[in-house]
């Protein structure tokens, strides 16, 4: 039913395991980062630069656009250390996760050749300008418009919880290009938009802890040339369905939480009592199976494959143990522990607490996955 067969042998990438575990440790050495302070969503463009310089981002694009044409697998290897590393990646990973992937295979030669390169080297950050006021999860009711005009197209509507719109170079927006034939899925266009420009205006959203991440972006006859286009007018979701299956299933959909984990078990030492030790170990647990599930669709996706259904079962098991572990966490251990391992259990705790409400949220709810899953599995 769910096609995820034999995980891939992940042993092949060792050398760039190793390295990309050095480079991570020169990193927390130089005072770079702490890894329970801060998560791969946060935007650290000088980080994401020396990750560029290290040969670290588009790792498997053609070495003309400024890649590595290494394998994906390698790519996941690279990926998965920096989530257990904590590192802040949030200013390269929507670019090199799927915004490059996609430009890379529908975009014009124009945009490989300027925008490719500057992400390869961790200069040119995106955003995902998707999800719409008063549409929930329903990503088909699209009601920002592109109007065509002479060069180009003309956008007016309003996007919304855009990550870091405030601090990126250029958002894939997903508009209405024309009125749906056969259904509301039709007609959808992605275009690239860049911001700080003539039309577009950029507004704060702060969540529970106060932070700055999301947005709310408001096009007003903005303009995007032809050549600004990700496939063709009317291929849209196609082409955001085929992205989602890269952005549900990777290891962020169920490493959010490592460094909390990591920080539990340090703090619980070598002494656990019997609860503490069936806890730890059914997190652990499952945080093996999922990982067995994320590389299984990485070897999918290397072999060509679209595994849209497998991608949201990962994501919606994922992220369910990803909000799961702060809840155990502070179970198990007392407040106020004393020592380096208490203090970093603290800071962990606090930072993944506030976070956690977000991560079944962003890349779709667990409502719309279970739909996923049902039509996959033949139930709707």
């Amino acid at each position: 039913m769910f096609e995820f067969n034999q995980p891939p042998d992940l042993s092949v990438c060792e050398p760039t395991r190793q390295r990309v575990r050095a480079f991570l440790a020169a990193e927390v050495e130089r005072g770079s980062f702490k890894p329970w302070e801060v998560t791969w969503t946060t935007f650290d463009r000088g980080f994401s630069r020396r990750a560029g310089t290290a040969g670290l981002i588009g790792m498997t694009w053609p070495r003309a656009y400024g890649g590595q044409e290494a394998t994906a697998l390698e790519r996941y290897v690279v990926v998965e250390e920096m989530l257990a590393a904590g590192a802040p990646c949030g200013a390269h990973w929507i670019a090199d996760r799927q915004s490059g992937p996609q430009i890379l295979r529908h975009g014009s030669e124009r945009a490989k050749q300027d925008i490719l390169p500057r992400i390869a080297r961790g200069e040119c950050a995106f955003g995902i300008g998707m999800s719409e006021p008063d549409s929930g999860s329903d990503l088909a009711a699209v009601r920002t418009r592109a109007t065509r005009v002479e060069g180009g197209w003309r956008i007016n509507g309003t996007k919304v919880w855009t990550t870091n719109a405030h601090q990126v170079d250029y958002l894939i927006t997903l508009v209405r290009t024309a009125e749906p034939s056969a259904g509301k899925h039709e007609g959808l266009t992605q275009m690239i938009t860049a911001t700080g420009q003539p039309g577009i205006t950029v507004r704060p959203i702060r969540d529970l802890s106060g932070h700055h991440e999301f947005n709310e972006v408001h096009f007003e006859d903005y303009f995007v040339p032809d050549d600004m286009l990700i496939g063709e007018p009317g291929s849209g979701w196609r082409m955001v369905t085929a992205e989602l299956a890269y952005e549900r299933s990777g290891p962020d959909r169920f490493l959010s939480a490592w460094q909390l984990l990591a920080a539990l078990v340090d703090a619980v030492g070598h002494g656990p009592d019997a609860q503490q030790a069936v806890q730890i170990g059914r997190l652990v647990a499952h945080a093996a199976t999922l990982r067995r599930m994320s590389t299984g669709i990485a070897g999918l996706l290397e072999r060509g494959a679209n595994p849209q259904v497998e991608a949201a079962l990962v994501k919606h098991v994922g992220t369910g143990f990803e909000r799961e572990i702060p809840e155990i966490a502070r179970l198990l251990v007392e407040a106020g522990q004393q020592g380096e391992a208490g203090q970093r259990f603290a800071d962990a705790l606090r930072h993944v607490t506030l976070a956690a409400p977000s991560f079944t949220l962003r890349g779709g709810t667990r409502e719309i996955l279970r739909g996923v899953i049902a039509r996959g599995m033949g139930l709707r």
